[in-house]
């Protein structure tokens, strides 16, 4: 298999506007004519389906929840990044491309990168005038703050609700569409198959979770902005629905799946409490612009934050990454904390957690700027702790919180898959092995918004103009019976132990072999446990309840039954990339001082995995990574 990212020639600043010109076109009345299946309503999914809807493309957009606005895209805090440079700071579309391509370890695709920035500014026009309330300044202009991994600040900011005012902004103009009966919505519906014919994308078979019926809907192109797969780890800051079912059906019908391995453990996360715990709480990266992060000096140290005095305090950041300090990237700052913990540093009962202290801004800037900057946020610990972070410093431990693998795509968002594209979290293409703080947003509503419009063209415009095929078809027919076997083969198992109970084991697998650290010996462990738990869970596993109405334990299953086939390709994914880059840390392969050491002779290459038979062990394929205008160059925060 050739994996070609049809990346444009030319200098990398105009590959983008050359694309566009160079593109094939569908014109007015031709859209009309053409069917898109748009799978997940968040940021990616509903810009892109209100966009395509607006253009006149018939667009059926699906939702597993009861409405598009509970997509998890409403869970971001902190902000989405656009190169404005409002602050005269000297940012820029090259420095905002330059921080993520140096914040990804240098494993980003170069050109997807640049492009991602060139449309960053764009984004923030689009959402202000569609009524998003970003925090302006006193003057009126809109205020943007820092995140990791930038010496700028270039954050547009919603308190620490930009996630829900962005959806918000992609939900009123995806309910216009609806309205005009461009887009069609279906919600309660789960993809549970894609359906190919020809080799090509045409369609899925949704199960509606509120019915249990099983549908079958087809189109000339289907689109995935489904998110990302941080609940195999069970513990994530993910909502407990997330899931990669859908990504997962995508792989086993041919969609190659790229870099597994790298996923993203945010620094600051309200620690784990104990171990009935079903999901971690996020503390919003932004809270470290005024927030400092320190540990006790002292192994064992147990006495209150306000008990310790400065001269017996490490602000380990602070004195590790000088240049950066407290707003180093997220995998360094979280193998920090892990450091401060494993040196038994660490704070609070369990001593898995270090303090994000607030005391020093709160002096210099007072109360009430502080709470009007974060004052949500600080809402959110004090409910989930019982503590003020106003009068006592918070807690905070890493935590899995991103995935920046996911499918393999080329320059146009569509997978190895003809007719199958894939936005944001749900495809590989931006963030190398580490994505920079505030990047998610802006990467899903770039893509939606201002990406796929443009290249979807590309490959309707040779699609015949005709109807889209008919469910009825044999291909639809025998997705549909894969779909009703697997869900009825879990209600019959009858087994003793619950999908709960399996998930957490795998978790523990994951976060123990595969987590912040990995090695060979813990990564081969995990390739023996974590097929042996999916036998048990195939052979003993109990799901109550029937497939024809509301069950929730029946959906949970099925995602459960992906989530132990995607850990193994994980893990996989992991021993063979024998060197640490972002946010994949292999212990054989650090600096002196435990830092992350690349290997950019063997693996400055993307690796995506070609599914090969439910008994067969997956190829691993290569795409080579070319920078043409940037150098790389060992990562320094210091």
């Amino acid at each position: 298999m050739k994996l070609d990212s049809k990346i444009p020639s030319g200098p990398l600043e105009k590959k983008w506007e050359k694309h566009i010109m160079e593109g094939k076109l569908v014109n007015p009345a031709n859209k009309r004519k053409y069917e898109i299946i748009i799978v997940g309503s968040g940021l990616a999914g509903a810009s892109a389906a209100a966009t395509l809807g607006e253009l006149g493309y018939k667009v059926k957009c699906f939702t597993f929840h009861d409405s598009p606005r509970r997509a998890h895209s409403i869970a971001a805090q902190g902000g989405i990044n656009a190169a404005k440079n409002y602050q005269n700071d000297g940012d820029s579309v090259y420095r905002l491309f330059y921080d993520t391509i140096k914040g990804g370890d240098f494993r980003a695709r170069e050109a997807n990168v640049y492009r991602l920035a060139q449309v960053s500014a764009s984004i923030i026009d689009q959402c202000v005038a569609q009524g998003v309330p970003f925090a302006r300044e006193y003057g009126g202009m809109l205020d943007n703050r820092s995140f990791g991994g930038a010496q700028v600040s270039r954050t547009f900011y919603a308190r620490g609700q930009t996630g829900q005012q962005l959806l918000l902004g992609a939900y009123s103009a995806l309910n216009c569409q609806i309205a005009a009966g461009n887009v069609e919505m279906f919600n309660d519906r789960e993809m549970l198959e894609l359906v190919t014919i020809d080799g090509q994308a045409k369609g899925i078979i949704t199960r509606n979770t509120i019915s249990g019926a099983i549908e079958r809907h087809s189109a000339h192109a289907v689109v995935l902005g489904t998110g990302g797969y941080g609940n195999v780890f069970y513990l994530s800051t993910n909502a407990q629905n997330s899931n990669a079912t859908a990504a997962w059906r995508a792989y086993k019908k041919g969609a190659t799946f790229a870099n597994p391995c790298y996923t993203q453990i945010h620094p600051t996360c309200i620690p784990v409490s104990g171990d009935n715990q079903s999901k971690l709480t996020l503390m919003s990266e932004s809270l470290r612009n005024d927030g400092r992060i320190w540990a006790p000096k002292k192994k064992g140290d147990k006495r209150p934050a306000s008990q310790i005095p400065e001269s017996e305090r490490d602000y380990y950041l602070e004195r590790k990454y000088p240049s950066f300090g407290n707003l180093a990237p997220r995998d360094i700052s979280s193998r920090a904390a892990k450091e401060a913990c494993d040196d038994g540093r660490g704070v609070g009962e369990t001593g898995l957690g270090v303090y994000l202290d607030f005391s020093d801004a709160i002096k210099r800037l007072g109360e009430d700027t502080i709470r009007a900057r974060y004052g949500n946020l600080f809402d959110i610990y004090k409910e989930i702790t019982d503590e003020s972070a106003y009068e006592v410093p918070m807690r905070i431990f890493p935590a899995v919180h991103y995935t920046m693998g996911g499918l393999w795509v080329d320059y146009n968002l569509m997978s190895n898959v003809p007719g199958l594209f894939v936005m944001g979290e749900a495809n590989f293409s931006d963030h190398g092995a580490n994505r920079l703080g505030a990047s998610a947003l802006m990467q899903g509503l770039a893509d939606g918004y201002f990406v796929l419009p443009y290249t979807i063209p590309h490959y309707l415009a040779d699609v015949p103009r005709e109807a889209a095929p008919s469910i009825d078809s044999p291909e639809f027919v025998a997705a549909e019976q894969d779909v009703i076997g697997r869900t009825q083969k879990l209600l019959d198992n009858n087994g003793k132990q619950t999908v709960r109970s399996f998930h957490k084991r795998l978790g523990k697998i994951m976060w123990e072999y595969c987590g912040m650290a990995r090695n060979k010996a813990g990564l081969e462990k995990a390739l023996k446990e974590i097929p042996a738990l999916r036998e048990e869970y195939h052979a003993d596993v109990r799901v109550p309840g029937t497939a024809d109405s509301l069950n929730q334990s029946l959906e949970v299953a099925g995602r459960v039954a992906d989530f132990l086939e995607l850990g193994e390709l994980m893990c996989r994914d992991a021993l063979a990339r024998e060197e640490s880059c972002g946010g994949h840390f292999r212990e054989e392969h650090q600096t002196e001082d435990g830092e992350a050491m690349r290997d950019d002779e063997k693996f400055n290459h993307v690796a995506a995995w070609e599914f090969k038979g439910v008994d067969a062990a997956p190829e691993r394929h290569q795409e080579a990574l070319e920078y043409e205008s940037v150098k790389m160059a060992t990562r320094s925060y210091k």
